[in-house]
C-alpha cells in the first residue's frame, strides 16, 4: 500500500505539480527537516521528486520550509501552490511572514558555536553531565559533543561539564570530541572569553593522556 509520506506514482512531470500548499490530510507523513510527524490539518509544503516509482512529493511543515527551503516556498507562492490542493486550505499565512522565520533561522545558524568551546553559565540551573551536579551561575563550564542515537541516525548533541571533569568525560565511549586537539579547538571556538581564563580551564582540565 502507497504510504502518505510521499505521495508517489506512474504519473508524469506536467500531470502533477511541483508544489503543493495543503492542510495535512492525516497525522501519517514526517517533515523531511525536522523528521517529526506533520500533525492533521497543519500546512505543508510538498516539492515533487521523481523516485524508483515514479513522481512524487516530499512534505514539509510550512513552518520548517521557510527556515531550509525559502527559495522552494517563495516558488510556491508565486504559483500558488494552495491552488493544487484537493481541498484549498484557508488563512495561508503571507509570504512576508515566513520570511521573518527565514532571517530568525540563518541568524541562529550563523550564531551557531562549534564544539568543543568554553563559556561561563548563564543561569546556574544546568548540571555537569560526568558529575551530575550544579554549575554555578558565572562559573566556567566546557562544553563538548556526544553521539545520541535518534532512530537510525546517530547525531553529536552539546553537553556542559565542569573542566575538572573534562578528562574523564572524553574518555566516555560516546564523546565525540577529539582529546588531543581539545586545547587548540577550545582556543579557536571559545569566542568572547578571557585569554587568561582561557588559558587557566585548558590548565585544569591537564593532560588527556
Amino acid at each position: 500500500m502507497m504510504s502518505e509520506k510521499e505521495t508517489t506514482g506512474a504519473k508524469a512531470d506536467a500531470e502533477m505539480p511541483a508544489y503543493i500548499i495543503e492542510a495535512a490530510r492525516s497525522g501519517r507523513a514526517k517533515c523531511k527537516t525536522c523528521r517529526k510527524p506533520i500533525a492533521k490539518d497543519a500546512l505543508r509544503l510538498g516539492v515533487m521528486v521523481e523516485g524508483p516509482f515514479g513522481y512524487g512529493h516530499m512534505w514539509y511543515h510550512l513552518v520548517c520550509a521557510a527556515k531550509r527551503l525559502f527559495d522552494r516556498l517563495e516558488e510556491a507562492y508565486a504559483q500558488k501552490a494552495w491552488e493544487n490542493a484537493k481541498d484549498v486550505p484557508e488563512d495561508i499565512p503571507p509570504l512576508e511572514v515566513l520570511a521573518v522565520l527565514k532571517v530568525e533561522a540563518d541568524k541562529k545558524r550563523a550564531e551557531k558555536r562549534n564544539l568543543p568551546y568554553v563559556e561561563l553559565d548563564p543561569s546556574g540551573r544546568a548540571r555537569c553531565k560526568h558529575c551530575d551536579e550544579l554549575i554555578e551561575r558565572g562559573s566556567v563550564r566546557v562544553v563538548i559533543g556526544r553521539s545520541v542515537e535518534f532512530g537510525q541516525q546517530i547525531r553529536t548533541t552539546p553537553i556542559n561539564i565542569h573542566p575538572g571533569c573534562a578528562a574523564d568525560a572524553l574518555q566516555s565511549p560516546d564523546s565525540t570530541t577529539e582529546p588531543d586537539s581539545l586545547a587548540d579547538d577550545l582556543r579557536e571556538n571559545s569566542k568572547g572569553v578571557d585569554s587568561e581564563l582561557l588559558d587557566a580551564v585548558i590548565h585544569e582540565i591537564g593532560s588527556l593522556y
